[in-house]
């Protein structure tokens, strides 16, 4: 793996597993520590093609990400991205603004997909059944927007995990049914002291 002077989180998984609270945890216990969010790299209109979506990862926009969080992440030189907003179908004006971090959290489904090389230091893939993942979407997007989830964005994501074998390529694998973060965030926390960043 390349040098950088960042140490990374990969967090990877199924919808509603857990990966935002993980990152969010996370990001509490660090000050300089920075969050790039995966869903901020959802394909724009003009790349929704069936073509594009039949291809395993390729719901994000790999090659935005790419350019915008990867490269400067080996150059060093990460300090924002632009978010695409699945709500306006646009890209928002304003930046996400990361300031100076040393430990960066890339959380998110497609987070360790092997387009992206071994970017990271460490990677977690957060796993749910299927009828807590269910629930929780009901509860977090509400009950109308199930059908969306269950016949077109979990498949894609059911698609790219099982082809990339996501899960067995991952350094660690947590099932979250009764998911609390505080025992994996220590975990974390214990590997990322060990590499003494600070």
């Amino acid at each position: 793996m390349e040098k950088h002077k960042y140490y990374i989180v990969a967090i990877d998984g199924r919808a509603a597993a857990g990966k935002s609270m993980l990152a969010e945890r996370l990001q509490r216990e660090f000050e300089r520590s920075a969050v790039v969010h995966m869903d901020d790299f959802f394909l724009p209109p003009e790349l929704r093609t069936k073509t594009r979506y039949q291809e395993p990862g390729g719901n994000v926009h790999h090659e935005r990400f790419q350019e915008e969080v990867l490269t400067p992440l080996r150059e060093g030189t990460l300090h924002s991205y632009r978010r695409f907003s699945c709500h306006s179908m646009s890209y928002e004006r304003e930046p996400i603004v990361l300031g100076d971090p040393v430990l960066v959290i890339v959380e998110g489904a497609y987070a360790t997909s092997p387009r992206f090389g071994h970017f990271y230091d460490l990677s977690i893939f957060l796993d749910v059944a299927p009828a807590i993942q269910k629930e929780r979407i009901c509860n977090r997007n509400g009950k109308e927007n199930w059908v969306n989830f269950e016949t077109k964005w979990i498949p894609m994501e059911e698609n790219y995990i099982r082809h990339y074998r996501v899960a067995e390529n991952c350094d660690h694998i947590v099932t979250t049914e009764s998911f609390t973060t505080a025992g994996l965030t220590d975990k974390i926390v214990n590997n990322i002291m060990q590499l003494s960043y600070q």
